[in-house]
């Protein structure tokens, strides 16, 4: 415990250290939020991936789909590497950044004004951010408490709100730029993190032949191609965390910010390797907790006998990894959700001091106003998170799935298609956005589950875009 403990305040300390660093760099509000344009491609990658993959991956996702689909939960991370990971950085990386530059824009709702000339798209973006980003950041804060409570035997709450005001804190100081060299030092213990959980799991095991004979004997169909659940669930869940990407603001923000086009194309292939090791490592790590944890082993993770999905992994790393070695796995998570506890942060704050507070409520507010009123909102978004996540309103997989499926639903239509095509409409765009958000809410309300709401959602947004572009054509078009 004692170690934990040191290494913990060590980490808490470069922390710190990294975030007053970039206090002294911060001088505009583009520096702030988009560390000056100017991110090359090594840090780029590293936060990319670091955002894209959190506690809710690691402890939320890995458990519940783990559990449920067995081996074929790696879908998920081939699709989350090569479709929301590569194909992201290949299609679209530079369209983003030279979008970004043609239309002076920093945030993905200045976008959709510039590009559509769409106030009406602008406001509903940027609410959407704000609104759909709380259940998520609070998602992450839930697999953190639960990280510590296993760990440190701190109280769920007690854990929450240590997070949320070490969160508040290093976010608040340097903005992007020291989120950014921290993302850089977070990847680099993510990738050690994943290889000593990968070795220890093996050697508990037997080898991945043995850990698969340990399956065959719970239930064949957790090592089949297709877990039980059943090819449905499976492909929404695919769907929804690797399509997502191609319009996530927490992502997209990472192409505005970075130097130039060869950075773009290094960053590639660093964060695709990167992204394979760290979703590959979550879902078999996930599928194998049937094989170390038991209502009588383990009774924290279970209650009435049945898993508590958010407990598995928690409880898998305590009994796998040794004690003296499980605190780089506690750092492993625990740098995952620190990125994307900022990015969401980030994001969310500015949503309200640039698009909304700039754009609607006071459009002559001087560049230091919007720094420093989102500095102060920063906190607001972290304690609101907070509070939701001591509710623990669902599992970790049904708060993620609500959040991704409705900002999906926003943004992939009006988003993807303007950025690569010049014929897409104002009117395209509005539809996709209103209809997407209006199915994925639709479904979600008529009992349909998280993921299949989401994905159903995000597919109509896609759909509708370049149909209704096509059938209502602008008058000078015409």
């Amino acid at each position: 415990m004692e170690l934990k403990i040191l290494v913990m305040a060590i980490y808490t300390l470069v922390i710190v250290v990294v975030g007053i660093a970039g206090l002294r760099k911060v001088k505009s509000f583009a520096d702030f939020f988009l560390a000056g344009r100017n991110v090359g491609p090594w840090l780029t990658a590293f936060t990319y991936g670091a955002t894209y993959f959190s506690a809710v991956l690691f402890i939320g996702f890995a458990g519940k789909i783990g559990w449920g689909f067995g081996y074929s939960g790696l879908w998920i991370a081939l699709g989350n590497s090569f479709v929301g990971t590569l194909l992201v950085w290949w299609l679209l990386g530079s369209k983003i950044r030279h979008a970004s530059l043609h239309y002076q824009v920093a945030t993905m709702p200045e976008f959709f004004e510039k590009r559509y000339g769409s106030r009406f798209l602008k406001l509903l973006s940027s609410l959407a951010i704000f609104i759909f980003f709380v259940p998520y950041s609070a998602a992450v804060f839930i697999g953190l408490a639960y990280l510590f409570k296993a760990n440190f035997g701190l109280e769920f709450w007690h854990a929450l709100v240590f997070m949320g005001l070490f969160t508040a804190f290093y976010i608040v100081l340097g903005g992007y730029k020291s989120m950014a060299m921290i993302d850089s030092i977070f990847g680099m213990i993510m990738t050690v993190g994943c290889l000593v959980l990968l070795a220890f799991l093996a050697a508990k095991g037997g080898g991945l032949s043995g850990l698969t004979a340990g399956l065959n004997q719970v239930d064949p169909k957790l090592t089949a191609v297709v877990g039980p659940p059943g090819l449905w669930p499976l492909f929404c869940l695919v769907f929804l965390t690797s399509v997502a990407p191609f319009a996530m603001p927490q992502l997209i923000q990472k192409f505005y910010a970075i130097r130039d086009d060869r950075s773009i194309r290094l960053g590639m292939i660093a964060s695709t390797v990167f992204a394979v090791l760290v979703t590959g490592t979550a879902y078999f790590n996930g599928a194998v907790t049937r094989l170390f944890v038991s209502p009588t082993a383990n009774p924290g993770a279970f209650a009435d006998g049945k898993p508590v999905f958010d407990a598995l992994v928690p409880e898998l790393v305590a009994r796998v990894v040794p004690g003296s070695l499980s605190i780089i796995i506690l750092l492993l998570i625990l740098s995952a959700s620190m990125s994307t506890l900022a990015a969401l942060v980030l994001l969310s704050s500015s949503s309200v001091a640039k698009d909304l507070y700039g754009g609607f409520i006071n459009p002559k507010a001087t560049d230091f106003k919007l720094t420093m009123l989102m500095r102060v909102l920063n906190a607001v978004f972290v304690f609101l998170s907070v509070i939701l996540a001591y509710f623990r309103p669902a599992t970790i997989v049904s708060i993620l799935a609500i959040s991704w499926g409705a900002i999906g639903s926003v943004f992939l239509g009006p988003f993807v298609w303007g950025v690569i095509s010049k014929r897409m409409t104002k009117a395209g765009a509005i539809a996709s956005a209103v209809l997407g958000l209006g199915t994925c809410v639709g479904l979600s309300l008529s009992g349909f589950s998280a993921p299949e709401a989401g994905t159903i959602g995000m597919l109509v947004s896609l759909a509708v875009n370049p149909l209704v572009s096509l059938l209502i054509r602008p008058a000078a078009a015409q």
